[in-house]
């Protein structure tokens, strides 16, 4: 009976795979094996059948996707045409007694919207990127030193780079001041290096009553 069954298996897929009307039939022949078959006769009894799978032979379009879930599309980045330091000159000596110095840069085209200049002394900001193309720099240690400054796009990522500059810084101290100007009675509390404190007093002079 086994055999008979597994002989008729594919006559049974056959079947199923056909059209969801057909009805599958059962009995025991003479031999007293099983019988499968779609013809019904005396006897027979109906096989339940479970649902028909039909898979479609034409492919389903993709669904689309949400606009949130999309990634926005990043621009290349824009480079310029020209960006170099306008002052200080590339290697001049700067003496300031405070150390202090002001750098200004310009680039072709100007800074387009959503980009930021940022200053580099020494290869570390000098301070956050901003619009502004002039810089302050105070009490820079004397000896010489590099600049460089960088433009960043709206996303973050450097849209130039000048190459490093250097410079020389001298610190005159007061003493030196006044040694290369001595200070004058006008110059107290004038001149840095020239302190009312130090202002010399002034010689008083007395007439000697006539005797």
């Amino acid at each position: 009976m086994i055999r008979a069954f597994v002989r008729l298996l594919p006559l049974l897929l056959t079947l199923c795979a056909g059209s969801a009307l057909a009805e599958i039939y059962t009995y025991i022949d003479s031999q007293g094996n099983r019988v499968f078959t779609d013809q019904h006769r005396a006897g027979a009894k109906a096989v339940p059948l479970p649902p028909v799978n039909r898979l479609s032979l034409t492919p389903t379009a993709p669904l689309p996707t949400p606009a949130a879930a999309q990634k926005p599309k990043i621009q290349p980045i824009f480079h310029y045409q020209m960006l170099r330091i306008l002052v200080p000159d590339p290697d001049a000596t700067i003496r300031s007694t405070e150390g202090n110095l002001i750098v200004s840069v310009t680039s072709e085209p100007g800074l387009m919207p959503g980009h930021t200049y940022q200053l580099l002394l020494d290869g570390k900001p000098t301070a956050a990127p901003g619009t502004s193309p002039v810089f302050a720099l105070n009490n820079i240690d004397r000896g010489s030193h590099q600049l460089a400054v960088e433009i960043f796009d709206e996303h973050g990522r450097i849209a130039e780079r000048t190459a490093n500059q250097p410079f020389h810084m001298v610190r005159i101290s007061l003493a030196q001041k006044r040694q290369a100007n001595p200070c004058q009675l006008a110059d107290y509390g004038q001149r840095p290096e020239c302190p009312l404190a130090d202002k010399p007093e002034e010689e008083s002079s007395s007439i000697l009553p006539f005797l």
